[in-house]
């Protein structure tokens, strides 16, 4: 949001102490309560993130325990606009600030204005202009505000960045402008696991779901129905007209096109890959039982025995999995991660019109026999939820259901596209495979297969992009934070058992309780 967010009165409501949490609306407190030392937040204009944070930086100013805060915006007005703000939040937090002040600093023979607050605990807020000179031989938080529209975004942050080698923070905050501005790089670089910052996402929906309409009438003293806040939304958003996708849901502009190039596809590719395909016959499911499953058995008999046998019993493996039935295909991609956590695919298994017993059956003499297995991650959208339960049910909770949307497109596309562009990951080199990579489209800001069928002119058979998926999925197994302390030994006589996935694995929630007792710790000391 740009400054004329930070107009929200502070005073109504809050709480005089730093208990004050309780009053910000859950993203806000998510913000807040974030203790990482870099986050960025791509948001909805006016949606309160900025006035939060003055609130929090007027609590840390405020304590003897606390730093100084170098507040950076694109203009005069928003320079004293957040000091404003968080002067007010000083006040309602009866601390002790002195009054606002306009000060000169003296840089290069040239005289930057500047806004500040000092506190009686000797810190202060220091609003500066954009420039990243401004930022050397300082200490304390950083914040970029509206960081899209600087001029010089990369200077700042290099700038910024220094101030965490003595415990300070930097904090990013901006709308959107355009996908090749250098804020919405760093949102990809991020969201690709490039850079270790924390990432926040606040669009408008978000906002207005969490209470943001009902906060505005709160504050200006009007009653608060559904169909009002239907109304009202629908005002704004008519409002910004074409630009709303940018303004309030986070979509930069000129966002469109192919996800992946064919050169880049390509230079992936490993011609010693096999693709093993199996379709049976459109009277398939209609046969015996015991038919079906000899039928099975001899396709993984003869092609994927040998695949299997070529494996390296000395690596950590996954592998994902997209669903198909009778129109699309069902495709189970392993990986092996090697030297260098270059992700190899050993082979891929592609199966059209194959019944579900018979898809079940494939999957598990695939999954059974990986070595040193890490986990799985399968499309579990309609009758896909079917096979990735019985899947999970099987080896346990390293067994990953997805349901692929918008949200879980674009929290991984950018990692998967980074494997290509770091050179991290070998595929097989076939033309099917390649058109499904090139089937993945940018679409509003994501990157994810449209919502179309095409038919392959030479095979005359549909495909959807079903392998790409199936890779993306065994890449985000392959990133998945579980720890594997047990042993199992790589082969073994005979068909080697299945062991629950869940055994001698830490997941991610069950160090939740740490988290909240290091916040609990820790975040008191900084008011």
């Amino acid at each position: 949001m740009r400054s004329s967010e930070s107009r929200s009165d502070a005073s109504a409501g809050a709480a005089p102490d730093g208990n004050y949490l309780s009053f910000l609306l859950p993203y806000q407190q998510r913000w807040i309560a974030d203790p990482a030392q870099v986050k960025v937040c791509e948001k909805s204009r006016r949606v309160g993130i900025t006035w939060a944070e003055a609130g929090d930086r007027a609590l840390a100013a405020a304590s003897r325990a606390g730093m100084d805060t170098w507040y950076i915006g694109y203009n005069k007005d928003m320079a004293l606009e957040f000091v404003t703000v968080a002067a007010q939040w000083a006040r309602r937090f009866n601390r002790a600030a002195r009054a606002i002040e306009e000060i000169a600093i003296d840089n290069e023979d040239r005289d930057i204005l500047a806004y500040r607050i000092r506190f009686a605990s000797a810190h202060k807020i220091v609003a500066l202009s954009s420039r990243p000179a401004n930022l050397r031989g300082k200490q304390g938080c950083a914040v970029i505000d509206e960081a899209a529209f600087h001029e010089d975004l990369p200077g700042l942050l290099k700038a910024a960045l220094a101030f965490t080698m003595w415990g300070g923070t930097v904090r990013v905050i901006s709308t959107h402008n355009g996908a090749d501005n250098a804020f919405n790089q760093l949102v990809t670089d991020i969201r690709a696991n490039r850079l270790p910052y924390s990432l926040h996402r606040v669009d408008f929906d978000n906002a207005v779901s969490q209470g943001l309409y009902r906060k505005i009438c709160q504050t200006l003293g009007r009653p608060w129905t559904d169909a009002d806040e239907a109304c009202w939304r629908a005002e704004i958003v008519e409002c910004y007209s074409d630009n709303a996708d940018e303004e309030l849901f986070c979509v930069p502009r000129a966002s469109s096109g192919a996800f992946l190039s064919s050169a880049l596809i390509e230079s992936r590719m490993r011609s010693e890959i096999p693709v093993l395909r199996w379709e049976a016959a459109a009277d398939f499911a209609e046969r015996p039982e015991a038919m079906r499953q000899r039928e099975a058995g001899d396709f993984i008999e003869s092609q994927i025995m040998p695949a299997l046998a070529r494996l390296d019993p000395a690596l950590a493996t996954c592998f994902g999995e997209d669903f198909g039935r009778s129109g699309d295909l069902t495709v189970v991609w392993p990986l092996q991660i090697a030297a260098g956590l270059v992700r190899r695919t050993p082979f891929v298994v592609e199966l059209r019109n194959i019944p579900f017993r018979q898809q079940e059956q494939v999957l598990f003499a695939v999954v059974d026999r990986l070595p040193r297995l890490l986990g799985g991650a399968m499309d579990a959208r309609g009758n896909g939820q079917y096979l990735a339960e019985t899947a999970r049910q099987r080896y346990g909770s390293g067994i990953a259901q997805v349901m692929l949307s918008v949200e879980w497109y674009r929290e991984n596309m950018p990692r998967y596209r980074a494997a290509f562009e770091d050179a991290t990951i070998e595929l097989p080199r076939d033309a099917d495979i390649l058109a499904d990579h090139r089937a993945l489209a940018v679409e509003q800001g994501v990157a994810r297969l449209p919502e179309r069928r095409e038919l392959d002119a030479a095979r005359k058979n549909r495909r959807h992009g079903d392998s790409a998926i199936a890779a993306a999925l065994a890449y985000y197994a392959s990133r998945m934070d579980v720890v594997e302390y047990d042993y199992r030994s790589a082969r073994s006589a005979g068909t080697r058992q299945s062991v629950p996935l869940s055994a001698g694995r830490i997941r991610p929630d069950e160090f939740e309780d740490v988290r909240s007792a290091a916040r609990a710790r820790f975040w008191p000391g900084a008011f």
